[in-house]
């Protein structure tokens, strides 16, 4: 009796895992596919200058294709001082749903800094969290910062 009690529930057990084999492995694949659309976020932190800490924040839009091209604007303040730039750039997406980017942030076409970020992708591919790897400046100047990203995707690829 007891052996028989135990073949069910393994053969029970073992249909459980096939079952939910197929869903998870579609909730855990991220690609530049699934993770393309309109996305909005808000980013803050801290810039490191040698005279302290300075802080930033902005909020932006973007547009990411299915090819990892990534475009956009945002309004920035820095300091208390706030203006509207333009961000491209591109993105790679692993499968475990990690990712880098790489961002040029201009005004009128003028190359102001490009930022290195790291993300990982959650909630299904719709939302984003970021962190600046590194910021510089068109000159190659390195700018410490501590900056963090929240995003969510508004729309799929059309």
């Amino acid at each position: 009796m007891k052996s028989k009690t135990t073949q069910i529930l393994v053969v029970l057990a073992t249909a459980l895992v096939i079952m939910q084999s197929p869903l998870q492995a579609s909730t855990t694949h991220c690609s530049l596919l699934s993770t393309a659309g309109k996305w909005a976020y808000t980013y803050t932190g801290t810039i490191l200058t040698p005279n302290g800490g300075v802080p930033a924040a902005a909020v932006g839009h973007y547009i990411q294709d299915s090819e990892g091209n990534i475009s956009g604007s945002q309004t920035r303040s820095v300091a208390g001082s706030s203006g509207v730039e333009d961000i491209s750039g591109t993105v790679t997406v692993n499968r475990d749903c990690t990712a880098s980017a790489t961002i040029n942030v201009s005004v009128n076409g003028q190359l102001q800094r490009t930022a290195t970020l790291g993300l990982v992708f959650d909630s299904n591919g719709n939302h984003v969290r970021m962190i600046f790897q590194s910021l510089k400046l068109p000159d190659g100047t390195n700018v410490p910062v501590v900056l963090t990203i929240d995003g969510n995707r508004l729309f799929s690829k059309d």
